[in-house]
């Protein structure tokens, strides 16, 4: 599954460079299921530094530690992704703190991304209640704006956060095992990226090395799920994406909330997987 996945995103992974984070990502999951745990948290740590979401893996990577080898390890882990993540921003903040804050910030104030689940929901509420729906363009992507757009944006990260501590506290609760690692990456990595306020074209990349590698019949629908996901994305873009984003085209938005609704039956269907250890136990 992993040979093909890339192909049913179609262009779009040939004109960003999300697979080199992806890359690391993988690697540095490769580095803890194998044992090499130090390594495997300086690989996240420089995922970081290439693009921000990899840190959403770290808690998992410290607490996996922490089980298998204890705390002094686990500290020491984190210290090495926290080193690596500092040498390489180090010279920027030396040469530029202004701008470094700036490319950080601007992050958390973007507002609801017309691809988002949030915007999907009030682009199907226009077309089918005639909800009123403004687009912008603004922070270098199309975004609806607006006080539904706003309260959405609020809501949708707020539920993302919370899903990503629930997660987190599953797998922590857990036996900390190989397998369960892999799955609460998978639903973490998904998370983030279903339930986001941005959803660019390119975040289904993130998850392309990983879903796959959850075993057993959750992790082949969940396969299929982003199978699903990914070949939806290409209905729009990259050639009907302005017909979407600026003109809010019908059917482009009936897509765009079956691709949105598709990434959290995913995430659902690897969340059902990490509470089946729980109730075993």
């Amino acid at each position: 599954m992993t040979h093909i996945t890339p192909l049913l995103l179609g262009s779009v992974v040939l004109s960003r460079y999300d697979l080199w984070p992806a890359a690391i990502v993988a690697a540095a999951l490769a580095g803890l299921v194998s044992g090499r745990v130090r390594l495997g948290h300086a690989l996240l740590g420089l995922g970081v530094t290439a693009k921000l979401y990899p840190a959403v893996l770290v808690p998992l990577g410290v607490a996996f530690v922490w089980k298998r080898a204890g705390r002094r390890e686990a500290l020491v882990c984190l210290g090495l992704a926290l080193a690596v993540i500092v040498a390489v921003f180090a010279p920027f903040v030396i040469l530029s703190p202004g701008g470094v804050w700036q490319s950080l910030s601007v992050q958390w104030s973007r507002p609801l991304q017309v691809e988002s689940l949030g915007s999907a929901l009030l682009l199907v509420g226009h077309h089918v209640f005639g909800l009123g729906v403004t687009g912008e363009t603004s922070y270098g992507s199309q975004n609806l704006g607006g006080s539904a757009a706003d309260t959405l944006a609020v809501a949708s990260t707020v539920v993302q956060a919370a899903l990503l501590l629930w997660i987190w506290a599953s797998f922590a609760r857990g036996p900390g095992s190989r397998e369960a690692l892999v799955r609460s990456s998978a639903a973490t990595l998904c998370a983030l990226v279903a339930f986001g306020k941005v959803l660019s074209p390119q975040f289904p990349i993130w998850l392309i090395p990983i879903v796959p590698l959850v075993r057993g019949r959750r992790g082949l629908l969940a396969s299929a799920l982003l199978g699903a996901a990914l070949v939806l994305t290409q209905t729009w873009f990259p050639f009907r994406y302005f017909r979407l984003a600026l003109n809010f085209e019908t059917g482009l938005s009936w897509l765009l909330l079956a691709r949105d609704l598709t990434l959290v039956a995913l995430v659902a269907a690897l969340a059902v997987a990490l509470r089946r250890p729980a109730a075993a136990r």
